[in-house]
């Protein structure tokens, strides 16, 4: 049987939203066994947002699928006790509060590392636990906003623009994985857990790359572009008979290939405004006329068929219908998952993009209802009586 890679790791899940919940998914989906703790009776925020199904939120069932669930209410001294007892038997607490809330409640890492000094304590938050901005808030917007990514994203001469999903929260919420799994491995170097704190617009700057490179050499705020990239060219979008498609010619052999065995122009390798991928660069927009001269004369299919026929990457632009009924992505590589949900039914919730070949990133339960998991829970783990159970509920303790 498949136990997966975190088999062995426990996790006390405090977070809600989408930057705390996605890297508790993605350590779930590796085997990892994660209690989601929320609030009694309110929950997760997301568990108001839709889409909606039955009444019940697939944004919520997504990205909290594998996870275990109960309620319990911090505010409280004795949720603050059972929480305390919790973190003597877990290996990570994660939480995406704002900085300083978990200190507030007398739950901070200098409280639990004194309870479990193997605990490691990971926390993503707009800003990250220090700085002159740790006590703003922050949301995806803000990060991308703060963070350049919006700077460089949109059409030429157009505005700013958001890139269209939550890639400030996804981007933090990948990095805080990241951080869990180096602090996991540096308690065998190190003998004791630690903190790992994630920014969410630390994560979208450390994702701009050649962006920020570019601008310490020319001192020049970079352009919007629309779809091309500074760094390579042709690299963009072109125009096709039925629509656009992408060719994305990373080096000079693969420019070469393109001129010579698919647009039939080799006049274009001798022209002193495309002989190097820097001038090509320089004069896209020449370039990509040129390019065209061809494309639009072919379906997209057509132009993509030949156009990798040569060995040069190039793909059409899908949509939401073509990924999820893409044989490669959604079914061999498994990007989409069927799943049986209490309450919503048959859903399919997004695939794990990292595939362990001996411990199987897997999807094994659908997210839990708000506390579904109490009686399970706080019975193997603290030992709590159906009596005791009770009269914890009735008080609004769980």
């Amino acid at each position: 049987m498949n136990r997966g890679a975190l088999a062995n790791i426990r996790i006390l899940d405090l977070t809600r939203v989408l930057a705390g919940p996605y890297c508790t998914m993605m350590l779930a989906d590796m085997g990892a066994d994660v209690i989601k703790i929320e609030v009694p009776g309110r929950g997760d925020d997301t568990r108001g947002m839709g889409p909606f199904k039955n009444g019940d939120s697939l944004y919520f069932a997504n990205v909290n699928r594998n996870k275990k669930g109960i309620t319990l209410n911090l505010k409280s001294p004795e949720g603050k006790k059972i929480f305390l007892d919790m973190v003597k038997n877990a290996d990570v607490v994660v939480e995406n509060y704002r900085p300083g809330v978990m200190d507030k409640l007398g739950l901070g890492y200098d409280v639990l590392k004194e309870v479990n000094d193997q605990i490691i304590y990971a926390a993503v938050s707009g800003f990250g636990c220090y700085g002159p901005y740790s006590d703003r808030p922050g949301y995806d917007i803000i990060a991308q906003a703060m963070g350049g990514l919006m700077s460089i994203t949109g059409q030429a001469g157009g505005a700013p623009t958001r890139v269209g999903n939550a890639m400030g929260d996804v981007l933090g919420g990948m990095n805080l994985t990241i951080g869990v799994l180096a602090a996991i491995n540096a308690r065998h170097i190190i003998g004791k857990g630690q903190r790992v704190d994630v920014s969410l617009v630390d994560s979208v700057v450390a994702s701009l790359e050649t962006g920020t490179q570019r601008y310490m050499v020319t001192g020049k705020e970079p352009e919007l572009m629309g779809n091309r990239y500074a760094a390579a060219s042709p690299y963009d979008s072109f125009i096709a008979k039925n629509g656009q498609f992408v060719i994305g010619c990373g080096n000079q052999k693969l420019f070469e290939l393109l001129c010579k065995k698919v647009i039939k122009r080799e006049d274009l390798l001798e022209d002193p405004r495309f002989d190097t991928n820097d001038k090509r660069c320089t004069n896209h927009q020449a370039l990509k006329q040129e390019i065209e001269k061809w494309s639009c004369n072919y379906t997209i299919e057509e132009a993509v068929d030949a156009i990798l026929g040569a060995g040069v990457p190039a793909a059409p632009i899908m949509g939401l219908k073509d990924i999820t009924e893409n044989e490669h992505i959604a079914h061999v590589r498994e990007m989409f998952v069927d799943c049986e949900h209490p309450v919503i039914g048959k859903m399919r919730v997004n695939g794990n993009p990292v595939k362990l070949m001996e411990t199987k990133t897997e999807i094994k339960s659908p997210a839990p209802l708000l506390g579904a998991n109490n009686e399970e829970i706080y019975g193997e783990l603290l030992g709590m009586d159906a009596d005791t159970l009770k009269d914890l509920k009735e008080r609004g303790i769980i």
